[in-house]
C-alpha cells in the first residue's frame, strides 16, 4: 500500500496552469527525486504534496486521508520539508534552529522536556552537526548548514523528508556529503526522501524513483534505468543526450548531450 499519493491534482499561480491532472504515487521508504525544466512544476508539486501552497482541484492524501483536512502539528508529525533558501534569524545557534523541530511535540508554553532534548542531540549527532551546536547558522559552511536543517528535519520525527533543491548553492564536495547523508537516511533509518534535483547524474545515482515533469505532467516515472534515458529527456529537456554507465556505481550516466533547436 502506497501511503502519499496525488488524485487528480491541478494548481495555479494566479490565471496560470501550472500542474494539471497529475495524479502521482511517492514510494515507501525510498529516495524518489523529481527532475525537469524550470518551470515545469517540480516546487510547486512538492510545496502542494507538503501543503505550503493549496491546489485548485485534487487531492493529496495520506494514509487514506486528504492532507487539507488533517491537523497542522499531526500533519507535522508525519513529514518535514527543506524549502529551496531556508533562513534563520540572525545570530540563531544549531542547537536552537535544530530545536524548532520539536515544535509539533509541544504543549502548554512550549518548553523542551527531556525528550526533546534528547531527539536534538540525537539529530545532531547523527547529521555530523554536534560539534556546532552553539555556532550561529550563519557561520557554517554552505555544507555545513545544509545539514544544520537537515537535523531540524530529522527532529521532527517524521517518517516523510521532503527538499527542495538540497545542493543548490554548494560546491561538488558538499553537494555529495549532503546527498549521501540522505541516503543514508534512507538506508538505516527507512526515511522516505523526495527532492528536487537539477543534476541528472545525481538523480540517477541517489534515487530509487524518479519522476519526469514537462509542464506539469508525468513523462515518465520509473527507477533510473526507466528515465534517465535519450528519449525522455529529450522530450522533458529538449536535448539529445548520450548515455553510459556510471563505472563505480553501474548506473545511467548522461556523458554528453546536444540542444534540440526547433525547426
Amino acid at each position: 500500500m502506497v501511503r502519499l499519493y496525488t488524485d487528480s491534482l491541478s494548481i495555479s499561480y494566479g490565471e496560470r496552469l501550472i500542474v494539471e491532472n497529475l495524479s502521482v504515487e511517492i514510494p515507501d521508504h525510498q529516495v524518489t527525486t523529481i527532475i525537469g525544466a524550470n518551470g515545469c512544476g517540480k516546487s510547486t508539486l512538492l510545496k502542494t504534496i507538503t501543503r505550503i501552497i493549496s491546489q485548485q482541484s485534487g487531492a493529496v492524501v495520506l494514509d487514506g486521508e486528504d492532507i487539507a483536512k488533517e491537523n497542522t502539528k499531526q500533519l507535522a508529525k508525519k513529514m518535514a520539508i527543506l524549502p529551496q533558501t531556508p533562513e534563520s534569524a540572525s545570530g540563531l545557534t544549531v542547537g536552537e534552529l535544530v530545536s524548532y523541530g520539536r515544535f509539533p511535540y509541544q504543549k502548554g508554553f512550549g518548553r523542551l522536556t527531556k525528550k526533546d532534548y534528547e531527539v536534538i542531540d540525537w539529530a545532531l549527532e547523527v547529521t555530523g552537526t554536534k560539534a556546532f551546536k552553539f555556532t550561529p547558522v550563519d557561520a557554517l559552511s554552505g555544507g555545513q548548514r545544509q545539514r544544520a536543517w537537515i537535523a531540524m528535519a530529522l527532529a521532527q520525527e517524521t517518517e516523510m523528508i521532503f527538499l527542495d533543491e538540497p545542493t543548490t548553492y554548494l560546491d561538488l564536495a558538499h553537494q555529495l556529503e549532503v546527498l549521501e547523508l540522505l541516503q543514508r537516511l534512507n538506508v538505516e533509518q527507512q526515511r522516505t526522501i523526495v527532492m528536487v534535483l537539477h543534476d541528472l547524474n545525481q538523480a540517477a545515482r541517489f534515487a530509487d524513483h524518479i519522476i519526469a515533469l514537462k509542464d506539469g505532467k508525468i513523462v515518465k516515472a520509473g527507477n533510473c534505468e526507466e528515465v534517465i534515458v535519450p528519449e525522455v529527456l529529450k522530450e522533458v529537456f529538449q536535448i539529445d543526450a548520450v548515455i553510459g554507465r556510471d563505472p563505480r556505481t553501474e548506473k545511467p550516466m548522461c556523458m554528453t548531450y546536444n540542444l534540440i533547436k526547433g525547426d
